[in-house]
């Protein structure tokens, strides 16, 4: 991943569903003057991100709260539509804001992609946490491989918060 500590989110779009319309929006829109704490994950529906990355952060979603935290917000790969749908069978409710990144942008923007062509996945993200302050990336954790959710779980990512 070519982001940093310390480094400054840039403008790239990404999509929301809202009214079960694909909203487009600047990633921006989503951080700035907020405490953020965003997490990627190669993909909706798939083992690891279904059984522990998304069910962990609406499981701590209280904890991170505590801590001041504005927003707590997924990434991935999907489109708006099935990212809504899967939030929807995670009972994600308002806890968790679910982002389509379907053209990759945020996610190379970030140097996140990795290449799972040979699982039938295509270009996808790396499995991530990172917590936000106006933009600014404070701490970052990014696993060594996709099928990992260790050092960017939700219990184990907020003792940095």
């Amino acid at each position: 991943m070519k982001l940093r500590e310390n480094d400054t989110i840039s403008s790239s779009e990404v999509f929301i569903l809202k009214d079960g319309e694909p909203i487009k929006k600047n990633i921006i829109e989503l951080l700035e003057n907020k405490k953020v704490v965003l997490f990627g994950l190669p993909g909706a529906y798939t083992s690891v991100c279904s059984a522990k990355h998304l069910p962990g952060y609406i499981s701590a979603y209280d904890a991170y709260k505590a801590k001041g935290v504005d927003h707590i917000i997924c990434v991935s790969a999907n489109d708006p539509f099935v990212m809504d749908s899967w939030g929807k069978s995670q009972n994600v409710e308002d806890k968790i804001i679910m982002v389509g990144d379907p053209l990759l942008n945020f996610t190379k923007s970030i140097g996140a992609e990795v290449d799972k062509s040979a699982r039938g996945l295509g270009i996808r993200s790396n499995r991530y946490t990172m917590l936000i302050n106006n933009l600014k990336v404070i701490k970052l954790q990014e696993e060594k491989d996709t099928g990992s959710c260790e050092i960017s779980a939700a219990q184990n990512f907020l003792s940095l918060v």
